[in-house]
């Protein structure tokens, strides 16, 4: 590789991280299959609940929010591969054991509640452990260009795993979905045990790996700011494993053959932005985080004022690149701003508020969906975004104002001590 293209990949010539990058698409793959056929069942099984989608989704968030930093503090202390390894094939039997559910045709509204749930526990530990691993295979000069690339085969999965579901819907049924969906968590599985022993092995801190450490780190003045932003448009803008599906289904109408269409257009402009992001060398600036959920918020504002069918999806391909423009710019400002011994703790509260945050975003947008409609929930979360992104703009240069100021006094006073 050369070139640019060479930069786009160069994170790919790390053996390891390859053979987990493809092991990822695949299991990645069949995790949107599952989504798009969970929803569909549910709206399936309720005559097309909007607040029952909601409380699917909140129950699979709702374990983030309790459990994540203790994964983090896992992800410090012990070998990242065979956590990651656990955390698979419990994944897989999860889904086995809905599909078997499904298939046998005595799936209930209340099953899919408890495995939802039960997900949600193994990714409170499985996605921090996997941020965190990603760091270790490339090292911290790579990192950003391995986070873009990670993001880039999600949403290639995003793309694939949709438009998969909505054709095996139509042809199979949702129990064959979630089969496949088992299955693909084998990829992972082997990838993780081909890789070199030493991979993932973290180093032994004992009783010292806390995760107090990990948040008197992110109490940092630079690290406390994204983190609050992520916070604000997590919970009202970023709800769109609900929203797309009620955009389908409410205002486009869409059939199961055509469901996975809006998830599609969105994850393929996430994609195109995650593949601009794999060129970025460095930290990103505060402003620069900022700016992207200014950027997001207008345009997600735009999806909920916009009805035609054309405009809509130019819409969502748009806002679904600027979120993860966003998403990214604000983990790279976190996880380059601490030292790799205390990353697994700190994206540990990154994933906790970036995900940690659905449950109560996913049940409030769900509530005002139901009431007033889908639209209303993009448009309230656009300008909730757009208003968090400039507060974090003026709050950014009124300490950089204050930092100059009392560097100006400090310095005039060390003048006057100075003089005869």
């Amino acid at each position: 590789m050369s070139g640019g293209f060479g930069e786009v990949f160069r994170s790919l010539r790390v053996r390891d991280f390859r053979l987990f990058v493809l092991g990822q698409i695949v299991s990645v793959a069949g995790t949107w299959m599952m989504v798009v056929a969970q929803d569909w069942l549910v709206l399936g099984l309720t005559g097309g609940s909007a607040s029952a989608l909601g409380m699917v989704t909140a129950l699979q968030f709702t374990p983030l929010l309790l459990l994540t930093l203790y994964g983090g503090r896992l992800a410090d202390r012990y070998d990242k591969r065979a956590l990651l390894t656990a955390a698979n094939v419990a994944s897989c039997a999860v889904a086995l054991m809905l599909a078997v559910l499904v298939l046998a045709g005595g799936v209930r509204l209340w099953h899919v509640y408890v495995f939802a749930c039960a997900l949600g526990v193994v990714n409170s530990v499985e996605v921090p452990v996997r941020m965190a691993f990603v760091g270790e295979l490339v090292g911290s000069e790579l990192l950003p260009n391995a986070s873009a690339l990670s993001a880039a085969y999600f949403n290639v999965a995003r793309v694939v795993g949709p438009a998969l579901s909505g054709l095996f819907i139509s042809v199979a049924g949702v129990g064959w979905v979630m089969l496949v969906n088992a299955a693909s968590y084998a990829a992972t599985v082997v990838a993780l045990r081909l890789m070199r022993r030493s991979a993932g092995r973290a180093r032994r801190f004992g009783d010292r790996v806390r995760v107090r450490d990990g948040l008197k780190a992110a109490g940092r003045f630079d690290l406390t700011v994204p983190l609050v932003l992520v916070a604000v448009v997590g919970l009202f803008g970023l709800n769109f494993q609900l929203t797309l599906p009620l955009l389908a289904a409410q205002v486009h109408h869409a059939g199961a053959s055509t469901f996975g269409v809006v998830t599609a257009v969105f994850a393929a402009g996430s994609l195109v932005a995650a593949m601009m992001t794999t060129l970025r060398r460095g930290r990103p600036s505060a402003r620069l985080v900022a700016g992207a959920a200014i950027a997001f918020g207008l345009l997600e504002s735009a999806v909920g004022v916009v009805s035609s069918y054309g405009p809509s999806m130019v819409l969502l391909f748009l806002t679904g690149g600027m979120s993860i423009f966003f998403a990214q710019a604000a983990n790279h400002r976190i996880q380059l701003g601490v030292p790799p011994e205390l990353r697994g703790r700190v994206l540990a509260l990154y994933t906790l508020i970036l995900q940690g945050s659905t449950p109560l975003g996913t049940l409030l947008v769900g509530t005002l969906a139901e009431r007033w409609g889908v639209r209303w929930g993009f448009l309230i979360g656009g300008v909730i975004s757009l208003a968090a992104g400039l507060v974090a703009i003026a709050v950014e240069r009124d300490d950089t104002a204050t930092t100059a100021s009392a560097g100006t006094a400090l310095r005039e006073r060390s003048g006057q001590r100075a003089r005869p």
